[in-house]
């Protein structure tokens, strides 16, 4: 028996220092608050957030800043840095988007800008602010404090640090890579690649009932338009144009497919850590999943069932098709330094949320 018990140490030390010997991937975090996503890859083993920064997107760069202290507060991940990002789109405002509307039409979401739904949905209206209101959330304000530093000086500097090692997981408006590949002409070549959930192909709209069939309905009479590319299309163009060694897409085309249902958030809840498990039961559900399937797919490719690669860029022009993705085979492109990416076009749903389970599994 003794032997047995020995056996087994040396089994699991081995283990052990195979997966010691494996170098956790580096991913820093661009987005414009604190989510599911966000928990999705502090608590996987396999990665290291080497830093979390923000921007003004679906809220105010200063509340997700904010929302983004506390929630590693919260979850237990006070070492993380975060830096605060860019306040205002590049060009876009919300006096241009009300111009816009007035021309062209409503848009489903507008982030900061929001302040009620074109129609009756089951989802809350978000509270108005302005970009400098002072932030009191309701579940406690945050002691940690953000760098001193702008986020694209953060990414400069980690990218540096770090040449060819750091992914950048880019889930809210690209505003503060296109400033990071603006103020250094390098800083896109010294990235190693980046996930972006922006854009969109030609997403179907889910027939039955669901939440996430609400928002699907934007697509149908618009398939080119989604929000993070909307918010700043000026800054996803001039993304476009850098020379990232890889880029991923995650357009909203396989999110229609999914949604933060009540007993996905219970049966996350239960795989993940005490604090983390309170978290994710706050978390209101009905809504896509869009940045969660980008973690998943950098986290498991294998959980692509389809995908295409693509020359893209956006329209900047301001008129009905502003912020629209613009996407082209390779015989049909301007030839104009346009961006090539893969687009993932669906993805085993099943899988996925399975996936998302595994990496909330609470650490030793």
């Amino acid at each position: 028996m003794r032997r047995l018990f020995v056996l087994i140490a040396l089994l699991c030390a081995a283990f052990g220092a195979a997966h010691a010997a494996e170098p956790r991937r580096k991913v820093i975090i661009d987005d414009e608050g604190f989510a599911l996503m966000h928990l999705l890859l502090l608590e996987d083993r396999q990665v290291e957030v080497v830093g979390i920064t923000t921007v003004s997107g679906n809220t105010w760069a200063n509340r997700a800043t904010a929302m983004v202290l506390r929630g590693l507060e919260l979850s237990g991940h006070e070492s993380v840095p975060v830096a605060q990002g860019a306040t205002f789109p590049i060009l876009n405002s919300e006096a241009r988007t009300e111009r816009w509307e007035a021309l062209y039409g409503k848009l489903v979401w507008k982030g900061a800008f929001m302040k009620q739904w074109a129609e009756p949905t089951v989802q809350s209206t978000p509270d108005h602010h302005g970009p400098f209101d002072p932030v009191d959330l309701p579940w406690g304000n945050a002691k940690l404090k953000p760098l001193p530093e702008a986020a694209a000086l953060f990414m400069i500097r980690t990218v540096r640090a770090n040449p060819h090692q750091v992914t950048i997981m880019a889930c809210g408006p690209l505003t503060n890579l296109a400033l990071a590949q603006r103020l250094d002409p390098e800083f896109a070549s010294l990235v190693k690649e980046v996930v972006v959930m922006g854009g969109s192909l030609n997403p179907q709209q889910v027939l039955d009932n669901t939440s996430a069939a609400q928002f699907a309905r934007e697509f149908v009479n618009t398939p080119r338009r989604e929000f993070n590319i909307r918010f700043d299309p000026e800054a996803a163009s001039m993304f476009a144009h850098a020379p990232w060694p890889k880029v991923t897409f995650v357009p909203v085309d396989p999110s229609t497919a999914t949604q933060l249902t009540p007993a996905l958030v219970e049966r996350l809840a239960k795989a993940a850590r005490p604090p983390v498990a309170a978290m994710i039961r706050r978390m209101e559900p009905g809504f896509p999943m869009w940045d969660e399937i980008a973690a998943a797919v950098w986290l498991d490719p294998s959980l692509v069932t389809r995908q295409q690669r693509l020359w893209y860029d956006f329209d900047v022009q301001f008129g009905p098709g502003y912020g629209d993705m613009l996407t082209w085979y390779d015989a049909y492109r301007p030839g104009l330094d346009e961006g090539q990416a893969d687009m993932v076009l669906t993805v085993d749903v099943a899988a996925m949320e399975a996936r998302f389970a595994q990496a909330l599994t609470a650490k030793p």
